[in-house]
């Protein structure tokens, strides 16, 4: 059938093969997903996936329920970061892949193992959620933050808390004569894309590296995965860090600033700021990646925020894994998937409309 035109992409970057090595159990550590919402498909198999580590906890709640329903069907996530999730999928060794960075042109310029010969891989969005800028300053609860103070943190030029610009923006602070430890992803993130994206947007004058999955910046401290992050943070002293909202837990967590006001997350601030944001242009017809409008002056929009997707063939090799994906990521970007991504882990549901336009594509797969 021919499509409307949602968005975009295609094909991929050769990487060297790699063994996705992660093993999810039909009820993974954590999880609190039932079969309610999940349909029983008929089918068996096993699906191997991974990367994103943001969906982790989305996706714990998403296979509990899947397999629940589904008790011949085993699924296997490894939450290892967009960029090695990105890599297994293009190598063959995964059959889509969790992403909070739509494919790039480099990537779509090659090809992917585990699709049928010269067909394309498109990425759709199955999970929304806010970046925390997460914080750990003893006598500190709140803390405001504009892009080119952030900016100036994380490439070294502010060491400082109780430097003259976060004062400005803290009066009601006391800030104390303490180092900062600012902390970001040692490994290839999405993550770091977005809020590198959002500083490149809205901080050029300090950010000025192309936003990427690697850190660009020899500052700070580095961890591995969201996890590692968090965990930085919360041991640390004076320390600063980004993370998917879902993790933030108990850490302070800074306002942003919105146009003339401070902002602090939530899940509709980060749908919204979704919603009117456009696809990304010269991609293919049924790639629905998102350009996010970082420059929004409108104080219900938050738009520190990460879109991640699940990155598909449009034709499997194997057209029993093709089923199994229609199958599994159908329901992770369904009305029910996503209400279950919003319990578990606080996700910000997708719109009705890119319901619609996900399931529509999920459709074309063969």
């Amino acid at each position: 059938m021919n499509l409307m035109r949602f968005g975009r992409p295609a094909v991929i970057a050769i990487a060297a093969a790699l063994v996705l090595s992660s093993c999810a159990t039909n009820e993974g550590p954590g999880s609190t997903g039932t079969d309610e919402g999940a349909v029983e498909t008929g089918l068996s198999g096993t699906l191997n996936a991974g990367g994103a580590s943001s969906q982790a906890s989305a996706q714990e709640a998403w296979y509990s329920a899947f397999q629940t329903a589904n008790p011949d069907v085993t699924i296997n996530y490894d939450p290892s970061g967009s960029g090695a999730g990105r890599e297994t999928f293009i190598a063959g060794g995964s059959a889509f892949a969790g992403s909070d960075s739509y494919l790039s042109d480099e990537e779509l310029a090659g090809t992917f193992e585990s699709c049928a010969p010269d067909t394309l891989a498109v990425d759709l969005p199955v999970y929304i959620s806010p970046i925390a800028v997460i914080f750990n300053v003893e006598g500190v609860t709140d803390l405001n933050m504009d892009a080119d103070t952030l900016a100036k943190i994380f490439t070294g030029a502010i060491t400082n808390w109780n430097d003259p610009a976060i004062a400005a923006l803290n009066e009601d602070a006391t800030l104390p004569d303490l180092a900062i430890t600012a902390v970001h992803r040692s490994d290839d993130s999405g993550t770091t894309k977005n809020f590198a994206d959002y500083l490149f947007q809205a901080a050029p004058d300090v950010w000025t590296e192309k936003p990427a999955d690697p850190f660009p910046y020899q500052s700070g401290e580095g961890a591995q995965g969201t996890s590692g992050v968090v965990d930085a943070v919360t041991n640390g002293t004076g320390t600063i860090g980004y993370a998917d909202a879902s993790r933030a837990g108990d850490l302070g967590v800074a306002n942003i600033k919105v146009g003339e006001e401070f902002v602090a997350y939530t899940a509709e601030a980060a749908a919204a700021v979704v919603d009117g944001s456009p696809l990304v242009e010269g991609r293919a017809d049924n790639d629905l990646a998102i350009k996010l409008d970082r420059l929004t002056t409108n104080p219900a929009e938050y738009p520190l925020v990460l879109v991640s997707y699940a990155i598909v063939c449009t034709e499997y090799a194997d057209a029993d894994q093709a089923e199994l994906v229609k199958a599994y990521v159908g329901y992770m970007a369904s009305e029910e998937g996503q209400a279950e991504a919003a319990e578990s882990a606080g996700a910000a549901p997708l719109s009705a409309d890119q319901q619609t336009k996900v399931a529509a594509v999920l459709e074309t797969i063969k």
